[in-house]
């Protein structure tokens, strides 16, 4: 059972769990939130549910699959797969339940369902990048090794009602990190083959870039004014390495343009945040958080998935007509969500369902496109 392709390597299960959960949750939420649903009584407070199931189940269903697969090609190793990895897949079943049933468990048994998988995969994770450190193509992969290991902190804080808010912001800060790691790695290659353009590098901005991001990490626990500061300082030099990079003609193309959207996304965030943080942010609902969530955790990730879940299976690189209406549908549930709910404040709850279908629409159509992909061998006949 577990010589089957899915389970050969990380980004197979975890692509076909973000894929369900990308469709499941958001479409729950809406339920939830327009009243149509109620969660159990057992279960986390809604929005409590709501942030730990976008960020730790479909965040790190994407996440944790990337990293499992990345960082075996990173330190030259196998890699985890075959029965490890189908337990870690388990852990990743039973926490969804957990969450639901949680005030019904023995504060014991409720911490190891609920942490069982990020330790699992952040353990594994972390202990092949600091056991094969000598033979990482990526030095900066220190960052993930301080990272990894707060996710935990993060979870259990969100995980408390009288904390779940430094839990949730410290969440985002930490996938900021991975985010900006993850673009200074992907942009120039893509370029290179996109438009056979040279990205400039500078060593010294991207390492204040991702210095900086992960100490917004804390930006909770920080005096307002450095967290602002700091926001939009780091703003202010994505921005300036945005232009360097040129820009124009990386959206000449899709699949490196929506990369340029998410990361434009990103800077705009930070800004919202900066805002929101001075109390100068006028507006309804948690705006800047859910411009991360649609700019970045939702078109960076979906067109990550679409290039991944092809080459790393050895199928051509295509974003085909449904992966570009997919991620059109996306974007016009970020319209919905951050623009509609603001000019229109009287229909939120249609806005807020509409938003969820966009996102669910999205990941709906590239999984029916894209898991079957997962669960068959490559097309150039090597084991994984």
């Amino acid at each position: 059972m577990f010589r089957h392709p899915l389970f050969l390597v990380g980004f197979r299960p975890f692509f076909t769990l973000a894929f369900a959960a990308g469709v499941v949750f958001p479409l729950v939420w809406a339920l939830v939130f327009t009243g149509a649903l109620t969660l159990p009584a057992t279960a986390l407070s809604p929005v409590q549910w709501h942030a730990h199931e976008m960020i730790f189940g479909f965040g790190w269903a994407v996440l944790g699959g990337f990293l499992l697969t990345a960082s075996k090609n990173w330190v030259k190793i196998r890699g985890l797969h075959g029965g490890p990895l189908a337990l870690a897949v388990l852990f990743w079943l039973v926490e969804r339940f957990a969450v639901l049933f949680s005030g019904a468990l023995p504060a014991a048994l409720r911490f190891v369902l609920l942490n069982a998988f990020l330790l699992f995969v952040c353990g594994y994770v972390v202990w092949s990048l600091v056991r094969h450190r000598k033979q990482d193509a990526f030095p900066d992969n220190a960052f993930f090794v301080i990272a990894l290991p707060l996710f935990l902190v993060a979870k259990n804080l969100l995980l408390t009602p009288e904390t779940w808010v430094f839990g949730w912001t410290m969440a985002l800060g930490l996938f900021r990190v991975a985010f900006v790691v993850m673009f200074e790695r992907t942009f120039p290659p893509f370029m290179k083959a996109a438009a056979n353009v040279a990205l400039l590098r500078s060593r010294p901005l991207d390492f204040a870039i991702k210095a900086l991001m992960l100490v917004l990490v804390f930006e909770a626990l920080l005096p307002t004014w450095l967290a602002a500061g700091i926001l939009f300082a780091e703003a202010a030099l994505l921005a300036l390495r945005f232009m360097l990079w040129k820009p124009l003609t990386g959206l000449r193309s899709f699949s490196v343009g929506v990369m340029y959207a998410g990361y434009l996304g990103l800077t705009v965030h930070l800004v919202l945040e900066a805002l929101r943080l001075q109390g100068r942010l006028l507006g309804i609902g948690a705006i800047a958080t859910h411009a991360f969530a649609f700019l970045c955790l939702g078109v960076v990730v979906a067109a990550m998935m679409i290039r991944l879940s092809q080459g790393h299976t050895a199928r051509p690189l295509v974003f085909t007509l449904t992966d570009k209406l997919a991620i059109s549908l996306l974007g016009a549930g970020a319209f919905f969500r951050l623009v509609a709910t603001q000019l229109w404040p009287q229909r939120y709850l249609l806005w807020i369902t509409l938003s969820a279908i966009g996102f669910a629409a999205c990941y709906a159509l590239l999984g029916a496109r894209l898991v079957p992909f997962l669960w068959r061998p490559r097309l150039d006949g090597k084991a994984h």
